[in-house]
Parts: structure tokens; sequence; C-alpha cells
């Protein structure tokens, strides 16, 4: 049940925030189905819109398992880095393990974007610095949000340019629909 505006944590101003997850390992389905609850029982973010779930090929490394990867989007009152900290404690308490960069995980959390500012610091550039560069986020965000623009682009015009991709949406069993 999506937590009310005052159930939220921090004091500050509703944010529109967009999230990418993805898990390798396991009930890949199952952990972002997981994280997505305790996100919004935790009260970081009151979830607007839940994409479908994609099968996905790895990125970067790619000598390990397919992905499920999805997005979602809602509104938060947590500045940037107190979402990430938010985001990284769902991750550890999933049981979420060191890797490799780009490797094997239970559950990955990443902030696509935190309302339309731009925010750089060592641990977190908004919007996300590769979102543009990735079709397993940019098509299930524009699944959701196909009217979205950060930074001046379109994100429905740039998820367009991966259609020739691999990725599919996939049901709960993991079988490519």
């Amino acid at each position: 049940m999506p937590s009310p505006a005052a159930d939220l944590l921090g004091a500050g101003p509703l944010t529109n925030t967009g999230l990418g997850l993805g898990s390798n390992i396991g009930d890949k389905a199952g952990n972002i189905a997981r994280a997505l609850e305790l996100l919004e029982e935790r009260g970081i973010i009151r979830l607007s819109a839940v994409s479908s779930i994609y099968r996905t090929a790895p990125w970067g490394y790619v000598e390990q398992d397919f992905f499920a990867n999805a997005c979602a989007v809602g509104e938060t009152r947590l500045p940037p880095l107190e979402l990430l900290a938010a985001t990284n404690a769902v991750e550890i308490d999933m049981g979420r393990q060191p890797s490799v960069r780009w490797g094997p995980r239970l559950i990955d959390i990443d902030i696509l974007f935190h309302g339309d500012a731009s925010f750089a610091h060592v641990q977190l550039n908004l919007p996300h610095k590769d979102l543009f560069e990735r079709a397993f986020v940019l098509v299930p965000l524009a699944e959701i949000a196909p009217h979205l623009n950060l930074s001046g682009r379109s994100i429905a015009k740039a998820a367009a340019r991966f259609s020739s991709e691999l990725i599919e949406k996939w049901d709960a069993s993991g079988r490519r629909r």
C-alpha cells in the first residue's frame, strides 16, 4: 500500500524521482518486487508507476547471467544523498554483497533523476550519468514516463534509439513473452 506523503521520510519538498532496479541472482523478479515494497514500507518513496520487468543481457561485465530490470517513478522528501543512503540500505538489508563492477547482484537500485535539477557529487550524479546509454533503463523508463525530458532530452526518443537491442518483457517465471 503506498505511503501517504505525510509518512515519507525527510522534511524536504515532495520531489519527483526515478529509480532503476536490476537483479541477476536468485528470484530476479521477486528481488525487484521486494525492493519496491521495502522502499515504500520504509517511507523512502511513494511510487506512482512501475514498469514491466525486462529480461536484459549483462552490461559492462558480460560473463554472468541475464538481468531482470525495471524502473519506477514516484515522490520523495529525501534530498539526493539521503535518498542514496536509503536505497543502499535496502540493497544491503536484502543481502547484496560486494562484487566486481557491473557484476552479479541480488539487487541494484540506481537513482535516475531527482526533480529537474542536476546534482553532482563524488557519490552521485543526477540525472544518472549513463542513463542515456543504457537500453535496460531507457526502455522501461519510457514505458512509464514517455513524456519525461531530462537535461533537455526526451526519454522516449532516447529509448527508440535502442529498438534493435535485445530487451524483452518477461513474466515472473523468467520466460520470454
